[in-house]
């Protein structure tokens, strides 16, 4: 079941979930009404997509690759005044922390800065969020 809220009432539906929906049409003894059933979509929105990838305007994102610059970080000034207080007994200084950080820009200009050792799940979770 999904809830729509806020002025939106229509789904934005993505590319790739449209040609896997379309995809499901191709198999033998599928009807239209079934999939559009099945997906809560009306017949003739099928035929819309189906008509728009036929035209060529609906296909697939190739997957590419993006230009990656690595740029080393600035240091951050010295506080006036000193060197400051002492580093921790217990725990090494800041600057011997290496931070191993995945910085990922969206389109639009959101950054997400995340850890190294994020796991995969979370974050395809973090990215579905900032896509919705």
């Amino acid at each position: 079941m999904e809830i729509i809220t806020g002025v939106e009432r229509r789904r934005q539906w993505r590319d790739e979930e449209k040609l896997r929906i379309l995809a499901e049409l191709n198999q033998p003894g599928i009807k239209f009404s079934e999939v559009a059933r099945r997906h809560d979509v009306s017949r003739g929105l099928l035929w819309q997509w189906r008509d728009a990838q036929r035209r060529g305007r609906l296909v697939a994102e190739t997957p590419g690759f993006l230009p990656v610059q690595v740029v080393p970080e600035l240091a951050a000034p010295a506080p006036p005044g000193g060197s400051g207080p002492p580093p921790c007994a217990g725990r090494p200084a800041v600057e011997d922390e290496p931070d191993e950080r995945i910085e990922i820009v969206l389109p639009g200009g959101t950054a997400v800065r995340v850890a190294a050792t994020i796991s995969a799940a979370t974050l395809r979770r973090v990215l579905a969020a900032l896509r919705a």
